[in-house]
């Protein structure tokens, strides 16, 4: 008995003690109890060969509408980042399918990427903002 209880001791102290308690990353996609990625930051260089690729991804952009009308990338999705909450389940029905999101600078795409993560989207990369695709965007 005594030899049991040294054995799970020495498994719970060795489990504790290699458990990360991270923060969220610089990038704010870690889930700090669990360390869980819960979106990939990925470059506009990746999401565009992603976008090039034949696939079913959708192209979300979370700026407003009078940003969106300024200019977007081609094929992407107007849902603006305060209203994720509401319109997301009519326009992202499949929870499974790849999210390529981008905003302006880049930071209301961490955002909606967070969001997503917690209706329960899982396959979702953010790529920043506009500011910085340095390919064709439409007018």
């Amino acid at each position: 008995m005594k030899k049991l209880f040294w054995l799970v001791f020495f498994a719970v102290f060795i489990t504790a003690c290699n458990r990360r308690t991270t923060d969220q990353g610089k990038d704010g996609n870690m889930n700090r109890e669990q360390n869980i990625i819960l979106y990939e930051q990925i470059t506009a260089k990746e999401a565009k060969k992603l976008m090039d690729e034949p696939q079913d991804a959708i192209i979300l952009d979370v700026r407003t509408e009078e940003e969106y009308e300024e200019g977007h990338i081609d094929h992407a999705i107007l849902l603006p980042h305060d209203r994720i909450d509401e319109e997301v389940s009519s326009i992202l029905p499949e929870k499974d399918q790849m999210i390529l999101v981008y905003c302006r600078s880049g930071v209301r795409s961490k955002q909606a990427a967070l969001k997503l993560a917690e209706l329960g989207y899982t396959n979702i990369k953010e790529f920043g903002g506009i500011l910085d695709w340095p390919y064709e965007i439409e007018k």
